[in-house]
């Protein structure tokens, strides 16, 4: 049996949550020193004092006051160099003007974290913002962290932490709470006394200079005493750090987010429609959704999702099924879950059958079930029991009404027991203290109460959106067909290159098809005329009739300036349409904005769709990219969807799902279904390129056409790109919020016995390829990997091997061998490395394995190599794993590579390590 070359990538995963985190020093500081500590009553310096002596958290407090020798009797020192100990955490409460000079003697004194609890900066504006950046020059010079500035700070209720000036230390509980607001803080901590809701952390993230959204999601997503996250979110700030995070972290746990600002004017439209259509807060929208974050409208369901989260599982779709004792909570409940998007779930025949057998004839035993005022907790139960088992069936909210036969808390007894049936169900106890009682039966039972039963429906509607929005993330796509001719990208960027020169950013009708066609977008047959005479020749050339449109390097609208002219059936007919166009475009522009026409088939429209496929740049998150219902008033419909580049096919579908449109284009009243699959396609190729030209500002095709089962089934009847301003600055233009797959990183490799593989980084579409490499895997192999033996059905899961497909390329690398089989023509992969960075450090833990047909074909050390060329381009520090000790081999290719190997506590491990010094870094 060959040596296997290989080391346990989920062990790896454990590593990375097990290692000490660095904002450990602000949430588990050993000691605190409070630089601003005064005895001045109501003051932010006595009060924070004040939380951390009468809260005991286990480490010792050093205040920090030049001016006096004591405080609150405690023995104060003149600054934090005088302080007898390395300081694990300082709190900063001095003015803004002083803080940039304090952060520097904290760096100088090895300071590991610091709270700057202090106002002053960006929000008073230019001179605000100057002091941060000073701040920001300090911190680099060490490795301290600062959440802040203009901060309540942060509380840790599990180990009595309280630095912040909160007046009150919440309860324990499971809950991570982070909020931009530091008055909504002390809200939501009063309101959770009153509502007995508990917290794990509770944090006050202030402005983000340093420590932001990411840090704090993945800090929480490691740390075990948190089930759920909640986030108040004014901005978002580094947005592919919220982003990567909250993409890792959603799969385990869920994030809630209140996003403020959803009725705000959204930024100034664009020139083309897709600007006009994209507003700022439904980009939002799209991120979350994007990253499998839920947003809520309300604070109260902030807290209200956490819990049912937490309690019951995910709905499977959108279809619930209520039970009610009456008719009009019933109907209420029905209004809300049809108003969210939700549905009746149309019980199945074998359901109505039983529901017959035990429910009183006068009752409705339609969905909504109405057992009648007099139902005892027997009917209840039999009502649940069936119901629970219709297939039909995704969720079931039960409601219950005070009436004089009714007996809440037995009738809670009964349904307790149906808490865990692997479908949620919610009640709505309606009523006071003489529902109470049951009320507390069911929530100690995981069944949700809520008082009012149109709440139930609107927070089950938020659990389908979510549980919707997972599985598009983890859903494996189809590999697109590839019709991108990768030599036309050449003339894509000479045609920018060209304009750019001539100092145009608006491309031609014609320059703007051409790029679209170079990515395989097809697009319809477009001429060029500057004079009646070529007009008609080139109609006569295509055949009538045709379509004339105004050819303009300045003209974004070519309607609003009586630009087009459709149906000319004859050469009369184009000669009136283009003294037409001429005359309205000098009339309304002036004559330099005409260049001619542009002459094209009139592309027959009937039975088809017209739609519109554009992309913008968001100052936040980059580029987005809209679809939806096109044609002339687009604005008007405003039916559309948003979603972030880089686009798989299964993303490309969630975006026509989301528009009203798509039923259509399903099919509907004897229309066939258009080509949804070649859509799709067109969405990916579209998005790549989105991501693969940052030149281009903004596109526009409007309308794409669809139809179904014709030879111009997909086509661009129009096309408009249009380019960044010529002083943009590459390094100003806005990047993709997430990393497109990164193709620096895809070369041809020869291993020893010749054959050519080609080295690329994993995609989600390698599902099924991984599969198939699992099941050649020997049990040695299977052994080294994990460090113990994994059933073949473990290791190929899917929902594990979401985690290893479909990952985050600013986070972890996966490179993989692929083959393709000259006997089947099928692709094969031989061997999988990884790279995942340690959360909150500047470190790397890597994992390799290679199929045991293919070892000791140098294949294993070329793929290491690689990775720590991609450690290098992430700047890491350091790379390491951990190896069995009777892995020799793996221990060999690591110290040719210049891997230390040292001895661990496991006298079965040992971990290689190497320092990267630049030696393999290359281009990304």
């Amino acid at each position: 049996m060959q040596t296997s070359i290989k080391i346990a990538s989920d062990r790896a995963y454990d590593i990375l949550r097990s290692e000490h985190h660095p904002l450990d020093v602000i949430f588990a500081p050993k000691n605190i020193a409070v630089i601003g500590a005064t005895e001045k009553p109501g003051s932010v310096g006595r009060t924070l004092l004040w939380n951390l002596i009468s809260h005991p958290f286990g480490g010792t407090v050093f205040p920090v006051n030049p001016k006096r020798n004591s405080v609150m009797g405690i023995k104060t020192y003149p600054t934090i160099a005088d302080v007898p100990d390395v300081v694990d955490l300082a709190i900063i409460a001095t003015p803004a003007a002083t803080v940039p000079g304090i952060i520097a003697e904290c760096v100088n004194a090895g300071v590991k974290g610091a709270i700057a609890i202090s106002a002053g900066f960006r929000e008073t504006g230019s001179a605000g913002m100057e002091l941060e950046q000073r701040i920001l020059q300090e911190l680099r010079r060490g490795d301290m962290r600062l959440i802040g500035p203009n901060c309540l700070g942060v509380i840790n209720p599990h180990l009595g932490l309280n630095a912040s000036f909160a007046s009150s230390m919440p309860s324990p509980g499971k809950v991570g709470f982070i909020s931009q607001s530091g008055a909504l803080c002390t809200a939501i901590l009063d309101w959770s006394f009153r509502e007995n809701v508990g917290f794990s952390a509770f944090i006050s993230i202030g402005s983000m200079l340093d420590v932001d959204w990411g840090d704090l999601i993945y800090y929480l997503g490691d740390d075990p005493h948190t089930e759920s996250i909640v986030i108040y979110m004014e901005s978002v700030g580094n947005a592919r750090s919220f982003l990567s995070a909250a993409r890792e972290v959603a799969l385990t746990k869920p994030i809630i987010v209140i996003k403020a600002g959803r009725t705000a004017a959204a930024a100034a439209a664009a020139t083309s429609h897709t600007g006009a259509l994209t507003g700022s807060d439904a980009v939002f929208d799209a991120a979350f959704r994007r990253c499998g974050v839920l947003r809520v409208e309300r604070i109260s369901e902030l807290f209200d999702m956490a819990e049912v989260l937490a309690k019951q599982p995910r709905p499977k779709g959108k279809r619930m099924t209520i039970i009610t004792n009456a008719g009009g909570p019933g109907v209420l409940a029905t209004d809300a879950l049809i108003a969210g998007g939700g549905e009746l779930a149309d019980l199945s025949g074998k359901t109505r059958e039983r529901l017959n057998q035990v429910l009183p004839m006068t009752g409705n035993h339609n969905n909504p079930i109405d057992l009648l005022g007099d139902a005892e907790p027997e009917r209840y139960q039999k009502a649940l029991e069936i119901i629970s088992q219709d297939e039909n069936t995704d969720a079931i909210l039960v409601i219950l009404t005070p009436q004089a036969m009714t007996n809440p808390t037995e009738t809670a007894k009964l349904l307790a027991p149906y808490g865990k049936i692997g479908k949620p169900v919610l009640a709505s106890w309606m009523g006071d203290a003489d529902i109470a009682a049951g009320a507390e039966i069911l929530n100690q039972a995981s069944i949700p109460t809520f008082p009012y039963p149109d709440t139930a429906a609107r927070i089950f509607n938020y659990m389908w959106r979510y549980s919707y929005n997972l599985r598009s993330l983890y859903e494996t796509p189809t590999l697109a067909s590839s019709s991108v001719d990768f030599s036309n990208c050449k003339q894509v960027e000479n045609i920018i290159q060209t304009a750019r020169e001539s100092g145009r950013y608006l491309l031609t009708e014609t320059e703007s098809k051409k790029i679209l066609a170079a990515y395989g977008i097809p697009t319809v047959e477009t001429y060029l005329a500057t004079s009646v005479e070529e007009a008609i020749q080139k109609a006569e050339k295509i055949g009538y009739p045709v379509v004339l449109k105004v050819y303009s390097p300045t003209i974004t609208h070519k309607t609003d300036v009586g630009g087009v002219h459709l149906n000319l059936y004859c050469a009369e007919a184009v000669k009136e349409a283009y003294n037409a166009i001429h005359t309205s475009v000098t009339t309304k522009v002036g004559a330099r904005d005409f260049a001619g026409v542009t002459v094209q088939p009139m592309v027959d429209l009937k039975n088809g769709y017209e739609l519109i496929l554009g992309s913008s740049i968001d100052a936040q998150f980059g580029p987005v990219i809209l679809f939806g219902t096109g044609g002339e008033l687009v604005e008007v419909f405003a039916d559309r969807a948003l979603g972030l580049p880089p686009l798989n096919t299964t993303l490309a579908r969630r975006m026509m799902e989301q528009t009203r449109i798509y039923q259509a284009l399903k099919g509907v009243r004897g229309r066939r279904e258009i080509g949804l699959s070649q859509l799709e396609q067109i969405l990916v190729r579209f998005s790549q390129l989105v991501v693969e030209q940052p030149a281009i500002k903004e596109i526009d095709i409007n309308p794409l056409l669809v139809k179904p089962g014709h030879e111009n089934s997909l086509i661009a009847l129009d096309g408009r790109v249009i380019l960044h301003d010529l002083d943009t600055k590459p390094e100003d233009i806005p990047k993709p919020a997430i990393l497109p797959y990164p193709i620096q990183y895809v070369s041809p490799w020869k291993m020893k016995n010749g054959m050519e593989v080609i080295i690329r980084p994993i995609r989600p579409e390698d599902e099924p390829l991984i599969i198939q490499f699992h099941h050649k895997l020997s049990q040695e192999s299977v052994y080294f990997r994990y460090f113990h033996i994994i059933k073949l059905s473990q290791r190929i899961a899917h929902e594990r091997l979401t985690r290893l497909c479909f990952i985050d390329y600013d986070r972890e690398m996966a490179l993989v061998a692929d083959y393709q089989n000259p006997e089947t023509g099928q692709q094969e992969i031989l061997a999988v490395g990884r790279l995942s960075k340690l959360h909150g450090k500047n470190k790397g833990e890597f994992a390799l394995i290679v199929a045991d047909s293919y070892q000791c074909q140098g294949l294993g050390s070329e793929i290491l190599k690689r990775l720590l060329q991609v450690g290098e381009n992430e700047n890491l520090t350091e790379i390491n794993a951990e190896i069995l000790l009777e892995n020799h081999a793996m221990q060999r290719v690591c110290e040719k590579l210049g891997f230390t190997i040292q001895r661990t506590t496991d006298p079965s491990v040992v971990k290689a390590t190497i320092p990267l010094q630049n030696r393999y870094a290359i281009p990304r």
